[in-house]
């Protein structure tokens, strides 16, 4: 990349580039963004954005545009922004309600943007917004039961949204609860077996969501990995990976295995792993 960033984000893109937005140097904020074409290798800058931002979230809509919504940037952010690909270039759109960083979003069977918890102006939050690609309108819908900051958030088969684990402000905590986009609302389900937070979340080929890493349980680093099964809202404990980490990612991959890369514990980390 042209320059280091951390708590940045990347999507793939149709046309087969990523798309990497915003982060932090540990000094400066950055608004800038660039592109790597995975058939070079190559990476080239594209349109800045409005706003310098990190710990934001990046959706790819339908029309393949790409929301980039919140962060923080020594203030919360509301903003939203789009990215179209045509054009390399950023427009502004409506801005959330509430602002908030460590936020994450979903896309709907229904195309709208589910964007959960996080932390702002006003502590850890449980609040949830929708937003309407058609209008550019975002819209508050039911809150979780519990505020979260570094959770996760997946797509269940069902069309159910799973969030798992977090930090309230006040204590880790380790239970899980789905949103029904039909109704608006929240149901609590089985808790995991170990508080976590800054964990990753993947949803397998079977339809079971695993949960690794993070941080929490007796304040330390896990290795721990858990697996929910949607049918009977149960979590069940699998392998451990092999290094301790948090702030890590996970990604599936073509044959079904989930790649954990990265992340801290301690330290920054190289390593990566396959389950």
């Amino acid at each position: 990349m042209s320059v280091a960033r951390s708590f940045h984000t990347a999507s793939a893109l149709a046309n087969e580039s990523v798309l990497v937005t915003g982060g932090y140097n540990g000094s400066i904020y950055y608004n800038s963004a660039e592109l790597y074409n995975s058939s070079t290798g190559n990476w080239t800058t594209t349109g800045n954005m409005s706003i310098l931002r990190a710990y934001h979230t990046a959706t790819i809509l339908s029309n393949g545009s790409v929301l980039v919504a919140g962060g923080y940037n020594n203030a919360y952010l509301a903003s939203a922004e789009l990215y179209n690909p045509s054009t390399g270039t950023w427009t502004t759109t409506g801005s959330m309600s509430v602002a908030r960083k460590f936020l994450t979003a979903s896309t709907l069977s229904n195309g709208n943007i589910l964007v959960t918890g996080g932390n702002g102006n006003a502590g850890y939050l449980n609040s949830a917004e929708l937003y309407n690609p058609s209008t550019g309108i975002w819209t508050t819908t039911g809150s979780m039961s519990t505020a979260r900051y570094g959770h996760t958030a997946v797509t269940l088969a069902n069309g159910l949204i799973l969030v798992t684990g977090g930090y309230n402000g006040t204590s880790y905590v380790n239970s899980a609860e789905l949103y029904n986009s039909s109704t608006g609302n929240w149901t609590t389900t089985g808790s995991m077996n170990v508080t976590r937070y800054h964990h990753i979340a993947s949803t397998l080929a079977n339809g079971l969501v695993l949960v690794a890493g993070g941080f929490g349980a007796s304040n330390s680093y896990l290795t721990s990995t858990e697996l929910y099964n949607p049918s009977t809202s149960i979590w069940t404990t699998t392998g451990s990976m092999n290094t301790v980490r948090y702030y890590h990612t996970g990604s599936t991959v073509a044959n079904g295995s989930v790649l954990v890369t990265g992340g801290n514990n301690g330290g920054y980390i190289n390593s990566a792993e396959l389950y």
